[in-house]
């Protein structure tokens, strides 16, 4: 157990289960330094790794170390399968991933150009030697380590068998800071070691699919300027182009347009959820926001999926969106007036009521989800109160807003 967390109450679970506990007297480099502090002390020819959210398999070695039997294979990467779906966000979040895992994730496989995505791996030590270490130049980690493996001739293997299952992000927070964290790397990819550049090492197949993955990303930020379109037309009469047709035409576009993407999931990955297309259509501003973090040379503070620590408002994660929705509403309100006053209803008024509509039910996600939290925090505080009077303990002010029992706690200094 590698524990970046500092806790007690892991440490003495370490030992109850007679597990290896490493615990470093820093955090530099976020999860790649935790994973090469520990290399750096343990022997071995191979290694898995899992986060602290995924319960693997007990087949999980049987089923993967086989293909080790090839001394070229660097690593043996399976999929990452979900089980909490039992909100909206976490069902968007998961089934996102099930055509990367289902598809993309295979396909890459046939041009020894399936990478790492951080858990639920086995590296082979001698593989990782070469690089000296898991890289730690990006927040990103896994995704760099694998093409820098790939340049240097290993081979990797995707076995598309769930041999693990973890947790999608379940708040508006988690899922923020998730795809920050993996645009941003994309990104950096892209601008920093662009993988069609001619120092780069790898065949062509892998250069165009390491080009796709930096370039994913720059699809997520296309939903904003399609939200400019109606604005454009109803304040200023500006057209992308001419359409002469009635709303209705347009409307059998649209919504053709919209079943074909219905139509293509369930053939994909047997079926459609509406959360993931939401998440889709307003998750632009994180990928901007990675964007510009990347060529600015901002450094995000590294977050594990799904970590909590008290209260966290969704709010405080979708300030763009929320100033977005206000700015349509007022566009379909404008869009209404001058439709009346012309006695013509116009495809950029029903396009743009559209688009408020889908930001609205994201925001109605946001509102459940923030008083979700506040009955879960307060319900904790409750409980831990109501402990501490039992014990005839005083409760101190806890970091979660609530209250902990000092007088039980161990108190530790990280070696």
């Amino acid at each position: 157990m590698l524990d970046d967390g500092h806790s007690a109450d892991v440490k003495a679970l370490a030992r109850e289960l007679g597990a290896g506990y490493i615990r470093r007297p820093d955090r530099v480099h976020a999860k790649a330094g935790n994973i090469n502090h520990a290399l750096g002390r343990v022997r071995c020819d191979f290694f898995a790794i899992f986060d602290a959210d995924f319960v693997p398999d007990p087949m999980f070695l049987v089923n993967t170390m086989s293909f080790f039997a090839r001394p070229n294979i660097a690593f043996v990467q399976t999929p990452q399968t979900y089980g909490n779906l039992k909100n909206f966000i976490a069902r968007g979040a998961g089934y996102m991933q099930g055509v990367f895992y289902k598809l993309v994730q295979p396909g890459r496989n046939r041009f020894n150009a399936a990478f790492c995505v951080g858990t639920n791996v086995v590296f082979r030590r001698s593989a990782i030697d070469e690089l000296g270490g898991i890289y730690t130049g990006s927040k990103s980690e896994d995704v760099w380590t694998s093409m820098l493996l790939h340049e240097r001739g290993w081979k990797s293997i995707f076995l598309p068998e769930t041999l693990a299952i973890g947790d999608a992000p379940e708040t508006i927070g988690a899922y923020a800071k998730q795809q920050l964290r993996w645009a941003t790397g994309g990104f950096e990819i892209l601008l920093t070691h662009n993988p069609l550049g001619r120092k780069r090492r790898l065949t062509m197949d892998q250069r165009l699919q390491y080009f796709v993955t930096a370039t994913h990303y720059l699809t997520g930020i296309c939903p904003a300027l399609l939200l400019l379109v109606p604005p454009l037309e109803i304040y200023f009469d500006l057209r992308p182009m001419s359409l002469s047709v009635s709303w209705q035409t347009w409307l059998v576009y649209y919504a053709g347009f919209y079943v074909m993407q219905i139509v293509l999931a369930f053939y994909a990955v047997g079926s459609f959820r509406f959360e993931t297309l939401l998440l889709s259509a307003v998750s632009f501003p994180i990928y901007i926001k990675a964007l510009a973090n990347v060529l600015t040379g901002k450094q995000a503070k590294w977050s594990a999926t799904g970590a909590k620590s008290g209260y966290d408002s969704p709010f405080n994660y979708i300030v763009p969106q929320v100033l977005v929705f206000l700015f349509l509403l007022c566009t379909s309100g404008v869009g209404v007036l001058r439709d009346t006053q012309n006695g013509v209803f116009t495809l950029a008024t029903a396009w743009n009521a559209t688009n408020t509509l889908i930001i609205a039910l994201f925001i109605g996600t946001a509102v459940k989800e923030s008083r979700r939290l506040r009955r879960e925090v307060k319900t904790a505080r409750r409980a831990v109160a109501s402990a501490a009077i039992a014990r005839h303990v005083y409760p101190a002010p806890s970091l979660l807003g609530g209250y902990a029992d000092t007088a039980s706690q161990p108190v530790e200094t990280a070696a």
